[in-house]
């Protein structure tokens, strides 16, 4: 059994319903347990007991929100070193596009990579113009096909990696799917 932790933050209620979303795609995958948690209400136990985490912030002036950082450096900060080799992406949505949600994802990333975890891009297209190289992101509330589609790849993709690298479910690997896969046209 997998376990997800869809961890996020949110001020305005547009990253907590791209957090449901993540879920709902990680749900898809056999096997899988999925949490969604605000960070105002996470515990490490959260953490410790996932084996991939999303993570998700509200881009603040091009960076992760205050409460997302403080939760690594004053809750997690003692528990260094305890979570390496679990797999992670990110999520973020701003006010407007440019806002510098591939930023926040990035510095989502990197605090991941700093904790040990694996990260991982996805290369296929959720809809026709919609990747997810860094991480779903959106403008304001995922109310668009586009968005949506692409919090719920971010989430499968997630479950999967995480089948595959933590529980050896080779049966999940992404690229035996290729033929469920299409090129947007």
């Amino acid at each position: 059994m997998s376990h997800i932790l869809v961890l996020y933050d949110s001020k305005t209620g547009n990253t907590a319903k791209m957090a449901k979303l993540v879920g709902e795609g990680a749900a898809t995958i056999p096997d899988t347990e999925v949490r969604v948690r605000s960070v105002d209400e996470a515990k490490p136990e959260d953490l410790f007991w996932c084996d991939g985490l999303a993570l998700g912030s509200p881009t603040n002036m091009g960076l992760l929100s205050w409460k997302m950082k403080r939760f690594w450096d004053d809750v997690m900060g003692e528990h260094w070193m305890k979570l390496d080799g679990k797999i992670g992406c990110v999520f973020s949505s701003a006010g407007g596009w440019g806002g510098g949600m591939e930023i926040t994802c990035q510095s989502l990333l990197t605090l991941l990579m700093n904790f040990g975890f694996l990260v991982f891009g996805v290369t296929d297209y959720a809809t026709k113009l919609t990747t997810c190289h860094y991480g779903a992101v959106t403008a304001r509330e995922p109310r668009t096909e586009d968005a949506q589609a692409a919090c719920r790849l971010l989430g499968r993709r997630l479950a999967e990696w995480t089948a595959v690298c933590v529980h050896g479910r080779k049966d999940q690997h992404p690229s035996n799917k290729m033929a469920e896969r299409k090129l947007p046209s």
